[in-house]
């Protein structure tokens, strides 16, 4: 490459720099929002101690069995009341004395309400006379990277790379195109590799402020681990980050209009919000739809992230989405590459 090519990628990949940081906005949504949610999740899905369960009970003799267990609240009341309290949310079982024993009346596909239903047994066996056959003892450990905020902030972390690389790229290309610029830069000598290039490589210039920066909140406020390589998690979100740049220069590729690249990015990462396991597991989705699911850039960059940083893992236990992302990279870019429209 002659130092002509080498001045023009520069000076291209400079002017996509100096207009992103004249954006306020692209600034807040990328280094700012992702803070805000941290914060927002890390509060709202703080360790607590266990909640107490209210239950009610048809006799005060049950109340007083299930009051004896500090983790439930209990309430005498008829089982027609109590029928109405179950379907409001006001209690999570009922206890109902009957001429056999006890019958329990909960909601079984509400997972407070089983654990209600184990806890409220144990307390009224235990009132019987009920005795354990085994002594046990509860050795309680709360171990740094089991708790919801260190879950969560690799797939925020994904969830951010890929949001500002798509909407930065998209958003640019078709503002440029709408304005005409495109249709100059092409008359020009500059080899077209090179102008969709730049969009990747001015990425790069910013993603060490936005890594860097949220990352480094989430280990000071939260005390998120880092388990694995400084050095291979930065490869990880270069490669993510290059990724989706090349899938948001495919998206934009064609689109002549705002709305028609906002309608377009938002049907490529709409699925991947919902479906690749930002904010839970992916493996809750039904077998069905797992290949679909795996396949996706997002559940590639997330799994290697989280692979990292809450577990360890070094780059060759982590192949397989390094593959699949480098994968995305390869074939975006090169279809973009070849369907661009420069008019």
């Amino acid at each position: 490459m002659s130092k002509l090519e080498l001045s023009s990628l520069y000076q291209l990949t400079m002017v996509r720099f100096r207009l992103f940081i004249r954006e306020p906005e692209a600034i807040f949504w990328i280094f700012v929002f992702p803070i805000l949610l941290a914060v927002g999740l890390g509060i709202a899905f703080r360790n607590r101690p266990a909640d107490v369960l209210q239950v009610g009970a048809t006799t005060a003799q049950l109340t007083h069995a299930l009051a004896a267990d500090k983790g439930l609240t209990a309430t005498t009341m008829n089982e027609a009341d109590g029928t109405r309290a179950l379907a409001t949310g006001s209690i999570l079982l009922l206890a109902v004395q009957t001429p056999d024993g006890v019958s329990y009346k909960f909601d079984e596909t509400n997972p407070d309400a089983r654990t209600a239903r184990m806890v409220a047994d144990r307390a009224i066996q235990t009132a019987a006379g009920r005795h354990e056959v085994i002594p046990v003892q509860n050795h309680l450990v709360r171990e740094t990277g089991s708790r919801y905020i260190d879950f969560v902030v690799p797939g925020l972390l994904g969830m951010n790379l890929m949001g500002s690389a798509i909407w930065g790229m998209g958003f640019s290309i078709v503002e440029s195109r709408q304005k005409k610029l495109l249709k100059r830069l092409v008359a020009s000598p500059m080899p077209r590799w090179q102008y969709l290039a730049s969009y990747l490589l001015s990425r790069l210039s910013m993603l060490v402020i936005e890594v860097v920066g949220f990352l480094g909140f989430a280990r000071l406020v939260f005390g998120v681990p880092f388990r694995g390589s400084l050095w291979q998690l930065g490869f990880l979100c270069v490669l993510t980050s290059l990724a989706f740049s090349a899938l948001g220069l495919l998206v934009a590729s064609r689109a002549k209009t705002m709305e028609a690249a906002s309608g377009l990015m938002n049907l490529v990462m709409l699925p991947m919000w919902i479906l690749s396991g930002v904010f839970f597991s992916a493996a809750r989705f039904p077998a069905v739809v797992q290949p679909g699911v795996r396949a996706l850039p997002l559940t590639a960059a997330i799994e290697a992230l989280r692979g990292n940083m809450l577990q360890g893992m070094n780059l060759g236990q982590l192949t397989t989405p390094m593959a699949l992302l480098l994968t995305w990279l390869l074939m975006s870019f090169a279809v973009a590459l070849r369907i661009f429209r420069w008019r």
